[in-house]
């Protein structure tokens, strides 16, 4: 009796130690996988508050929530099963899918800049004012909702990319994980920053001397903080789109992009030899971005020869 307990106990451990290297396996493969998304988490954050700009103050946090919710379904209901399903049945899929999401995120950011440039995004602004706020947060809502999916399905390709080599649960276990992380994460931030103006008002008018001194910086900071965060959005949606279908073309035997990419990165750092690994993520950043502002504006050019086509049928 007493062996057969001991064997028992020594059962159990060994599931316990399984099951902790498991968790540590998970864990681990979760951050890898958070950083190789950093790009594109960085971008969700960026745009997400752009969609609060123009609505009532007491709408900020609900819209958000609605966001995140939004966000959080795309992942773990619409996502997370296509991606398990697509990296069993059809894993030459991953990286044609990603090239899409990243031109789609190049044609994003390329029109944004069009629209900055010729003045529709005044003119948007100015229809915006016309319409009653409901429909107007409706219309919000939604286009954050699917910018969110096209953002989102990029952190869980890329997560599962980092995981394919990884068993079925490990699998299901590292999406799920990084899907709610990354929504926490991004949402919590961008509601942060879009309360932070009622933040200062709060301190200017209960705060002491110190209270009300950071309260005059986040009321004057914020405004300016949102515009630098949309010129950010912009330059990332370029950069982790760029990046995307850079690495794409790569796989499928086009190297011409990257080495184009490399070869500027190494060259600015023969010429400027300070901090060259600081050096050479910034200009491959910059050259990243240049592709997909050029491969976005050759979308654009595109959907506008085609646009007069349907107007026509």
């Amino acid at each position: 009796m007493a062996t057969g307990l001991i064997a028992l106990l020594d059962d159990i451990a060994a599931i316990a130690k399984l099951a902790a290297a498991s968790l540590d396996d998970v864990g681990a493969q979760t951050a890898k996988a958070s950083i190789k998304a950093a790009g594109v988490v960085i971008d969700d954050t960026a745009v997400t508050p752009t969609y609060v700009v123009g609505l009532s103050p007491s709408r900020e946090l609900p819209i958000i929530w609605r966001i995140a919710k939004g966000s959080l379904r795309n992942k773990l209901v619409f996502l997370l099963p296509a991606c398990l399903l697509m990296g069993t049945f059809v894993p030459w899929l991953i990286t044609p899918l990603l090239m899409i999401g990243g031109t789609y995120l190049c044609f994003e950011g390329a029109e944004k800049i069009h629209s900055a440039l010729s003045g529709h995004g005044h003119a948007d602004a100015a229809a915006a004012a016309t319409i009653d706020p409901k429909t107007l947060e409706e219309q919000k809502v939604s286009g954050a909702i699917r910018t969110d999916f096209i953002l989102s399905a990029e952190i869980m390709a890329l997560t599962l990319a980092g995981v394919s080599t990884s068993n079925f649960a490990t699998q299901v276990a590292v999406l799920a994980a990084v899907g709610i992380l990354i929504t926490v994460a991004v949402y919590g931030v961008v509601a942060f920053i879009v309360k932070a103006d009622d933040i200062g008002i709060h301190l200017v008018a209960t705060g002491g001397r110190i209270g009300k001194t950071v309260g005059h910086g986040l009321v004057k900071g914020v405004p300016v903080f949102l515009q630098i965060l949309a010129v950010v959005g912009t330059a990332a949606m370029l950069w982790v789109g760029g990046s995307i279908v850079i690495h794409g073309l790569a796989e499928f035997g086009l190297h011409q992009p990257e080495h184009i990419v490399e070869g500027a990165a190494e060259f600015a750092v023969a010429v400027i030899p300070l901090l060259p690994q600081v050096v050479h993520w910034l200009v491959a950043t910059l050259m990243q971005a240049i592709f997909g502002a050029i491969l976005g504006g050759i979308v654009i050019l595109l959907l506008s020869a085609i646009k007069p086509l349907f107007a026509k049928a």
